[in-house]
């Protein structure tokens, strides 16, 4: 049996993290105080897919833009290799066994690995891409502004990929930080076989058009890198979707602030006094996507479009829709079960504004095989509720969909933690047990963020599940040891002043 891929991020000095790797996994937990960096580094997370992924503003690091900007440092492709790429194009449309959803893995032989290899590892001009999309999903002016301290020099970011038995050992990218300037450097070691991943015949076709006019064909090349890119990074290249902490006032007020930054960009210059206010990427991608929700294409989502179903069932007891204002804006409505009428969201409990954007993401934007990071997915949940979205997000991992979160609560540890066991559990003899689906180890993973004097800072360590409290500690039992004693010693004192 294969081993899966492992996929971690390293981080030094980037932010309020001193030094954190963390294995990405189908479901990743980021859990830990305030303030000692978890939104960081799921931001963070966000801006490398951003980067990497094909489906990114800018068609990722290989975009023709700038593919064209590499290859006007280097020489142009030749004739030998084009006719090549023809002939490797054909006998790969002619001999390919696809799966059912017809892809197929493609294994690149040397002369035309030859031509992709220095596009994956040539990346150091593709640095500012990078560097400005880092500053946009944080919103800050300049990147060395994310360096940890003033005596840290640099911070470093490095994305690897184990890729299972293929035995060339990890793969993948560093990005750091310096006070002047930023830098992306390629870790690919030069015996790996360069594949491109889940391949479709369109595919195929597509790149072979780029062939068709001599002038544009070394963009053949380029376009070929991006499709080799998941092999290199793995899930890191996927499509990912940001829903951020507070989504029941962004749900409550979307308009308003629209409607404000589009007002304060027209007076932009005009007046001096009033500078136009600045987004961090996250925020401003997830108010964007409100506003098109309605015009997206719905396509290829059945499978998450049936776990927004169930959510609204299962745990909203309502439907979430969208109508359309005579400007053209949405409004989102929400009609609880058995009402003839819909509300205004504004006019739901926070507990349907919070969770009204999961269900319109997942109808309506996620795909399976994307990413989802949810920030405190607990916020304004009773407990019990905490513990049935948490079996519902496994139910999403379950489905091919890979979930982030940032959490503060021990009940979503817990459950995740009864789910995690409940994968030691014969499937005959789960009846009763939970209806929260099974997931194994490895497809879970819990980070811990503690504040550290030496070095001062976040360090990010693994908490391992445990068998005997039945969840991932993660010090909210000191907590409440800690408030426990306290009653006990007012309690005695209290004691002692009536006698």
């Amino acid at each position: 049996m294969a081993k899966p891929e492992r996929i971690t991020l390293a981080v030094k000095d980037f932010g309020p993290i001193a030094k954190a790797t963390v294995e990405l996994r189908p479901f990743t937990v980021f859990v830990g105080p305030s303030n000692t960096g978890k939104s960081y580094l799921a931001i963070l997370l966000y801006a490398l897919h951003q980067f990497f992924g094909r489906t990114a503003a800018g068609g990722g690091p290989f975009s023709p833009m700038r593919i064209r900007r590499l290859l006007d440092s280097r020489s142009h492709t030749n004739d030998e290799q084009i006719d090549a790429a023809h002939l490797w194009l054909q006998r790969m449309l002619d001999d390919r066994t696809p799966d059912k959803r017809g892809r197929a893995d493609i294994v690149l032989p040397d002369e035309i690995a030859e031509s992709v290899r220095p596009i994956l590892q040539a990346v150091g001009e593709m640095s500012p891409f990078m560097n400005d999309q880092v500053k946009r999903c944080f919103g800050v002016a300049k990147s060395n502004d994310l360096i940890r301290h003033p005596a840290a020099r640099r911070a470093r970011i490095t994305v690897r990929r184990e890729a299972g038995d293929d035995g060339v050992g990890e793969t993948g990218y560093d990005f750091t930080i310096t006070r002047k300037d930023a830098r992306l450097d390629a870790s690919i070691p030069s015996n790996m076989q360069l594949r491109a991943e889940g391949v479709r015949d369109y595919d195929l076709r597509w790149l072979g058009r780029r062939l068709t006019n001599r002038r544009r064909s070394a963009m053949f090349f380029g376009d070929l890198a991006t499709f080799v890119l998941p092999s290199i990074v793995g899930a890191v290249s996927h499509p990912i979707h940001y829903l951020p902490a507070d989504r029941a006032g962004v749900m409550h007020a979307h308009r308003v602030v629209v409607s404000s930054l589009i007002g304060r960009a027209s007076r932009a210059g005009l007046d001096a006094e009033s500078p136009l206010p600045v987004l961090s990427g996250v925020l401003a991608d997830f108010l964007e996507r409100l506003i098109e929700l309605d015009e997206l294409d719905d396509r290829g989502r059945t499978t998450s479009q049936r776990l927004a179903t169930h959510l609204e069932e299962d745990i909203l007891r309502g439907k979430v829709s969208i109508s359309e204002s005579p400007v053209g804006y949405p409004s989102f409505h929400y009609r609880p079960k058995e009402w003839q009428r819909k509300l205004p969201l504004m006019n739901t409990s926070s507990m349907v504004s919070e969770l009204a954007p999961v269900v319109l993401y997942l109808r309506h934007v996620v795909r399976i095989g994307d990413v989802l990071i949810i920030e405190e997915p607990e916020a304004h949940l009773h407990p019990e509720m905490q513990v049935l979205f948490t079996r519902y997000l496994a139910a999403v991992v379950k489905a091919g969909i890979r979930v982030v979160v940032t959490t503060h609560s021990e009940w979503v540890l817990e459950a995740l933690a009864n789910l995690v066991r409940l994968s030691e559990v014969p499937k005959a003899r789960r009846s009763g047990i939970t209806d929260g689906p099974a997931l194994k180890s490895d497809e879970v993973g819990a980070w811990l963020f503690e504040q550290k004097e030496r070095p001062k800072g976040s360090v990010v360590t693994e908490i391992p599940l445990d068998t005997v409290s039945g969840t991932f500690p993660a010090g909210f039992g000191d907590i409440t040891e800690d408030l426990y004693n306290d009653w006990a010693t007012i309690t005695n004192l209290a004691y002692r002043n009536r006698t």
